[in-house]
């Protein structure tokens, strides 16, 4: 049998027991996979697992649960020779829909002993991995308001959203920045900076989707000043990790940028997750970076 480790985000709820882990690897056992299963009850401890499976040298590393799971497991991978795999077990599961990996656990499972090995990019800013997308202004400041109302008044993640939203609309805040690409210097005042690995569609029934995960190019998406109904709508889309149309924004391609602010910390958003950075923010592409199971 081929050996692999799968690391289960325990954390979020959802029965993720032992008795679920034993099922989990008998659906394994049934397609000829062995696996070591951890339920994983940080992002630490999924990184830190992560990374002893690279160093053994496990053929393959699967990661259960959503995009910011998927994230803290493949942070660990990128650049090694280590398949990552994907079981979708999120509300959300972008990096997955966008390579075509099956929704479902056991087509998600049978895909992981079937599929192909495919070179796949990734995008990084001052040294943080983002598969899907990073942001700046409205969305981070949301998240960090949201997760603050969870923690100090238990109010469920949906509820604290809205109320974080209803709060940045009163503020109707901006961010002041210096976008520097090659020898060009922009500098803009918005309240939303969107980065995306790869291209975002932002036309026709697949908008926010991508069309390619290996193009070698980062997406930078600044939202023109809207109303407040438009921060709104930005910030529903954010949450969604979509975008609107190609109207509400200026948009930029290319390999590598800057993008400075007067702040000395500023939040940064990755694939959903919030952390302060020390301006300037450096990102990039690493194209084919991380291998990934996809189906043939």
């Amino acid at each position: 049998m081929t050996a692999l480790v799968a690391i289960i985000n325990a954390a979020a709820g959802g029965g993720y027991d032992d008795a679920w882990a034993a099922r989990l690897r008998e659906r394994f056992a049934q397609v000829g996979l062995q696996a070591d299963v951890t339920l994983a009850g940080s992002g630490a401890e999924m990184i830190e697992t992560a990374q002893a499976a690279v160093a053994r040298g496990v053929p393959i590393v699967a990661a259960g649960g959503g995009d910011g799971t998927v994230n803290a497991v493949a942070s660990a991978l990128v650049g090694s020779t280590t398949s990552f795999a994907v079981l979708p077990l999120g509300t959300l599961n972008h990096f997955a829909k966008d390579l075509g990996i099956p929704l479902g656990l056991d087509e998600a499972i049978a895909n992981i002993a079937s599929g192909r090995r495919r070179q796949v990019d990734v995008g990084e800013v001052n040294g943080r991995i983002f598969l899907n997308n990073s942001s700046l202004g409205l969305y981070p400041d949301i998240v960090r308001d949201r997760e603050k109302q969870q923690r100090r008044l238990g109010r469920g993640k949906w509820l604290a959203f809205c109320w974080a939203a209803l709060a940045a609309l009163r503020r109707y805040p901006f961010l002041s920045i210096r976008l520097r690409v090659g020898t060009e210097e922009h500098a803009r005042r918005t309240p939303f900076v969107f980065i995306g690995n790869n291209e975002y569609l932002m036309q026709g029934l697949n908008i926010g989707e991508r069309a390619t995960l290996d193009s070698g190019q980062l997406s930078l998406y600044v939202a023109q000043r809207p109303t407040r109904r438009g921060l709104l709508r930005f910030a529903c889309h954010a949450l969604l990790g979509r975008l609107g149309s190609s109207r509400d924004f200026d948009v930029l391609l290319a390999r590598e940028f800057e993008i400075d602010t007067r702040r000395k910390l500023i939040r940064v958003a990755t694939d959903g997750e919030v952390s302060l950075m020390a301006p300037p923010l450096r990102y990039r592409s690493r194209p084919g970076a991380l291998t990934v199971i996809v189906p043939r």
